[in-house]
């Protein structure tokens, strides 16, 4: 004990001198990793856009990343060795930012203590979690998406005229069905509360196409998913994915004369790569929270902590406050739209998606009659719904 103690200690004052040394050359540099492009319109680039919101908020603060961090763009090198090459260059501080990264992330900040390190979508150091570690030098963030994905899953339900809605997915994880599913409840509530229709002639399918993006020769193409699901009569197709694939296939579609419409992903201005078939996009706003943390890490406040963090009820779309947020496209109808506003005041209000009953994909009961589902519940979700159509499991 008295050992651990020690390196706590010891740990506590190397972080607390990186802090000083920063300090003391009037300039905090941090490093961000993004698994893809920075300019990808999806993922990646609100990320990066999270970095410049940093710089423009906090002062004595300067980014420096590398992107298209992932096996395809860079083989034979590891997250980890990419990170100690921003240290190199003077980074102070160090963000992971992406699930993709997760165990490099984890050996990284074990290997440099001394390093701040902000490990995105992770729950290492979540004490409640299911694979807690004791890394001093960690945070983990991630944005409450299974909201603006319930709102997206009420703009497509609102919108489909076949009952048919499509779900472009990336890999299977538990983060990957958590918001899927969180699609499909939005969906369902307002198909059955605000249509009134049976909920049996609601249809909705995942198709996953194996990573974040499309790697050509290694995933599936994501351009043909979407193809397929236009082609079988799903006329709204939700992006999971990076990029915006299913913004492009419905705007060549709706040019060929169908009725066809998409829901991007991740990044606040997706609407403008297909405006005329964009219902809104659900995104994360990841400033604020990476602002904070650093500010922890420059005056000496750091600690190690999880958080997952929520829209502002007062204004899902505040750049300062919300972490995830919902820009509606233009095409969105006005009782579309107007579902939408209801919905999004309904959850501000207190309403509770995520409740029972609840039954998972297989059939095995997930939550009984009227029971709220707690945050692990939700995050280590293990399968897709009841009523949802593909893979729960990879193969």
């Amino acid at each position: 004990m008295r050992r651990l103690i020690t390196l706590a200690l010891s740990l506590g004052m190397m972080l607390a001198a990186s802090a000083l040394f920063a300090q003391s050359n009037g300039t905090f540099t941090f490093g961000l990793l993004m698994v893809g492009p920075y300019n990808d319109h999806g993922w990646s680039q609100a990320n990066f856009d999270g970095g410049k919101y940093v710089e423009n908020h906090v002062p004595g603060t300067k980014m420096i990343y590398l992107d298209k961090v992932n096996p395809s763009d860079r083989p034979g090198t590891t997250a980890s060795q990419l990170a100690e090459s921003l240290v190199a260059k003077g980074a102070k501080l160090v963000i992971f930012s992406s699930d993709d990264m997760s165990d490099e992330a984890v050996k990284f900040a074990q290997s440099h203590p001394d390093i701040y390190v902000i490990m995105t979508s992770g729950d290492q150091v979540w004490k409640a979690g299911k694979d807690y570690r004791n890394l001093p030098n960690m945070v983990n963030i991630m944005g409450k998406m299974v909201y603006m994905k319930m709102v997206a899953g009420v703009a497509a339900a609102l919108t489909t005229k076949t009952g048919k809605i499509g779900y472009l997915g990336p890999l299977i994880n538990d983060e990957t069905r958590r918001l899927a599913s969180s699609v499909y409840l939005g969906a369902k509530y307002a198909w059955v509360n605000y249509l009134h229709r049976d909920p049996s002639q609601l249809q909705f399918k995942v198709t996953w196409i194996g990573f974040w993006f499309n790697i050509p020769g290694v995933t599936s193409d994501p351009s043909q998913v979407a193809d397929d699901f236009f082609n079988s009569g799903y006329d709204v197709v939700v992006s999971g994915i990076d990029t915006t694939e299913a913004v492009t296939e419905a705007t060549r579609f709706q040019a060929r004369g169908m009725n066809v419409w998409a829901v991007p992903y991740d990044y606040a201005d997706a609407v403008s790569e297909g405006p005329k078939v964009s219902l809104g996009v659900p995104y994360f706003n990841w400033g604020p929270a990476y602002a904070k943390n650093i500010e922890a890490a420059m005056n000496g406040s750091w600690s190690s902590h999880f958080e997952w963090n929520g829209p502002d009820w007062q204004n899902i779309n505040d750049p300062n406050k919300s972490a995830v947020g919902f820009n509606k496209g233009s095409v969105l109808s006005s009782a579309a739209s107007n579902g939408v506003d209801r919905f999004i005041s309904e959850l501000a209000g207190g309403l509770k998606l995520w409740k029972g009953p609840l039954f998972l994909q297989d059939g095995t009961q997930y939550l009984s009659a009227g029971q709220v589902a707690t945050e692990q519940q939700i995050w280590y979700l293990p399968q897709l719904l009841q009523g949802m159509q593909g893979q729960s499991v990879s193969k």
